[in-house]
C-alpha cells in the first residue's frame, strides 16, 4: 500500500468517524497498454454508474443537483434494457442486446460467462481508452454472476482486457461481507462499518485520481456502486434517515393503464401490507443513495484537491430505473414503463454547457462513442450509439428520434438477484421504440402498446387498439428495422417519422 493510499483511506475514516475502518489496496503494476506523453491535455473521464437508481431519487442527493447546474442534464436518456447486466453489456460495447446477444443476467442469453465467451471484454470503452494512453479503473460491480475468485483458466483471478485496476465484487448488494479482486488478489471484507462498500470504493476512487494525476496520465474512472439495489442496506450513518418518508403517489400509483397488456391485466390494487413494504423499500433506497452522493462529492473533491477538475468530465446515470407501486406493481423493474428504462443521466466538465437540459432521446450505447470522441480517437466502427458530445453546448444537431428498448422474459430464475418478486412485474419478451411523444411496445404474447405520453405522461392510458392499422404496420416496420440493426444502420433506424 502506498503512503497516499493510506493517507487517503485514513483520511475517509476519520471524516466519517467510523471505527476499524479498512483502508484500499493501491493498484497492481499494470498500466496503459501505450504510455501517454507529459502534459497528456485529453480530459479524464469519471463515469459513476448506479444500479437500480430511479429518477425519484436524485431529489435526495445534493451533490447529484449541483452537478446539474454545473453541467448538462439529458431529460430523455434511457437504456437498452431495463436490467442489470444488458444495460451494462451495452454501455461497455456501446451496443443493443440484439448486437451483444446479452438480454437477461444469465443463462443462454446473458450473464457475464456469455460475454467473455462471445468475446465482447476485447472491445469496450476500456480496451479503447487503455490503447489510447489512458490509466483505466474500474472499482465496484461488473456484470452478474461475475465471481472476483474466478479465474477462467488464468493463473490468478480473472481480471478482463482493458483495465489498470481492478477493484470488483460479486455479491455486493448487502454491502457487508463481500469480496474484492483487488488486481488479481481476492480480498474478504466484514461487517465494520468501515468495511460499508460504497465508502470503500470511494476512498480508492480518490486514491486512483491521486495517482493518476501525480503521474501527470489522462484516466478513466467508473465507479459502479452496488446501492440502492435490493437489499437497499444503507450505511451505518444513514439508517435512520428520512423517517416517516413514504413512496410517491403519483396518478400512476396502484392504478392499471386502460386496455393493460395481458401480463399486468390481472393485477389486484396493493393490499395495505404491500404499501407497507413499498414505503419501506422507497425510505431504504432514499437512504441508500446519501452515500452514493458522498461518493460523488469525494470524487470531485479529489480531482479539485490534485488540480485534474478542470479538465476531466464526470458522467452520472444509472443501468436501469425501478418502479416502487406505480402500476401495482410492487418494487421491482424490467418493465418498458418509464419508470424503469428511464434513467438520470447527468454530465459536467470542460466544453459542457452548465444548467442545461438536453430533451434530445440518448441511450447507454451513446457513452461508448462519446469517451471515444473525448479520447480524441475514432468511435468503434461496431457500435451501434452515437456520441454525445455535439449535444454538449449549442445549437442540437440533427440527432435519432427513436430510442429501442428490448427485453427477454419472463424471468425465472431463482438465484438470479434480480429474479422479479411475486406481484413486481415479470413480462414476457418485448421490444419497444420510446421517442419523445409516445412509447410503442409489441410483446411476443401478441400484447401491445402505445401511450402518447404528451397527453398521457403517466402512461395510464394504452390506445394501441384504437389506433389505424396503417399506423400500427408504420410502428412495427420502424421496431423491426431497428431490432435489426447493426453499427451504421442504426443511425439511420433510429429516426423514425411520425
Amino acid at each position: 500500500m502506498t503512503a497516499l493510499t493510506r493517507r487517503l483511506a485514513g483520511a475517509l475514516c476519520a471524516a466519517v468517524l467510523l471505527a476499524g475502518c479498512t483502508p484500499a489496496r493501491a493498484p497492481g503494476p499494470s498500466g496503459p497498454s501505450a504510455s501517454a506523453p507529459a502534459g497528456d491535455a485529453r480530459p479524464n473521464i469519471v463515469l459513476v454508474l448506479t444500479d437500480d437508481l430511479s429518477l425519484n431519487l436524485v431529489r435526495f442527493m445534493p451533490h447529484v443537483l449541483a452537478l446539474q447546474r454545473r453541467g448538462t442534464t439529458f431529460t430523455n436518456a434511457t437504456v437498452t434494457n431495463s436490467l442489470c447486466c444488458p444495460s451494462r453489456a451495452s454501455l461497455l460495447t456501446g451496443r443493443y442486446p440484439h448486437s451483444t446477444g446479452i438480454f437477461t443476467n444469465d443463462g443462454i442469453d446473458g450473464g457475464f460467462v456469455l460475454f467473455h465467451r462471445r468475446g465482447h471484454e476485447n472491445s469496450t470503452f476500456a480496451t479503447d481508452l487503455q490503447q489510447a494512453g489512458y490509466r483505466t479503473a474500474l472499482l465496484g460491480k461488473y456484470l452478474n454472476r461475475y465471481q472476483p475468485a474466478n479465474t477462467l483458466g488464468t493463473a490468478a483471478p480473472y481480471v478482463p482486457p482493458g483495465w489498470s485496476d481492478w477493484h470488483v465484487a460479486g455479491n455486493g448488494y448487502a454491502q457487508f461481507g463481500y469480496t474484492l479482486n483487488e488486481n488479481h488478489v481476492v480480498r474478504r471484507y466484514g461487517h465494520a462499518p468501515g468495511d460499508y462498500l460504497t465508502d470503500v470504493l470511494s476512498a480508492r476512487a480518490s486514491a486512483f485520481i491521486e495517482e493518476s494525476a501525480a503521474a501527470r496520465t489522462p484516466f478513466l474512472l467508473e465507479v459502479a456502486t452496488f446501492a440502492p439495489h435490493s437489499p437497499y442496506t444503507p450505511a451505518p450513518r444513514d439508517a435512520g434517515a428520512f423517517p416517516g418518508l413514504t413512496a410517491p403517489r403519483g396518478p400512476a400509483f396502484d392504478a392499471l393503464p386502460a386496455d393493460p397488456p395481458k401480463w399486468l391485466a390481472d393485477r389486484e390494487p396493493l393490499t395495505a401490507g404491500e404499501r407497507a413494504r413499498i414505503d419501506d423499500t422507497f425510505r431504504k433506497r432514499a437512504q441508500s443513495v446519501r452515500s452514493v452522493d458522498r461518493l460523488l462529492a469525494a470524487v470531485q473533491a479529489t480531482l479539485a484537491r490534485t488540480g485534474v477538475a478542470g479538465n476531466t468530465v464526470v458522467v452520472f446515470t444509472s443501468d436501469n430505473g425501478f418502479h416502487t407501486g406505480e402500476y401495482r406493481l410492487n418494487p421491482g423493474k424490467q418493465t418498458a414503463f418509464d419508470t424503469d428504462v428511464r434513467v438520470p443521466l447527468v454530465i459536467a466538465g470542460p466544453n459542457v454547457g452548465a444548467g442545461r437540459t438536453v430533451a434530445a432521446p440518448v441511450q447507454n450505447i451513446d457513452l461508448r462513442p462519446t469517451f471515444a470522441d473525448l479520447a480524441g480517437i475514432p468511435a468503434p466502427p461496431q457500435a451501434d450509439g452515437r456520441s454525445l458530445t455535439p449535444l454538449f453546448a449549442g445549437p442540437e444537431p440533427p440527432w435519432r428520434t427513436a430510442a429501442l428498448i428490448e427485453h427477454h422474459g419472463p424471468d425465472a430464475d431463482p438465484t438470479d438477484p434480480d429474479r422479479p418478486r411475486p406481484g413486481s412485474g415479470n413480462p414476457p419478451s418485448y421490444a419497444a421504440l420510446r421517442t419523445p411523444a409516445y412509447t410503442y411496445v409489441e410483446y411476443v404474447d401478441g400484447s401491445r402498446e402505445f401511450y402518447n405520453r404528451r397527453v398521457d405522461p403517466h402512461q395510464l392510458r394504452n390506445i394501441a387498439a384504437k389506433l389505424p392499422p396503417e399506423r400500427l404496420a408504420e410502428l412495427h416496420r420502424a421496431l423491426k428495422a431497428l431490432t435489426t440493426c447493426r453499427a451504421d444502420t442504426c443511425r439511420t433506424a433510429d429516426r423514425v417519422t411520425g
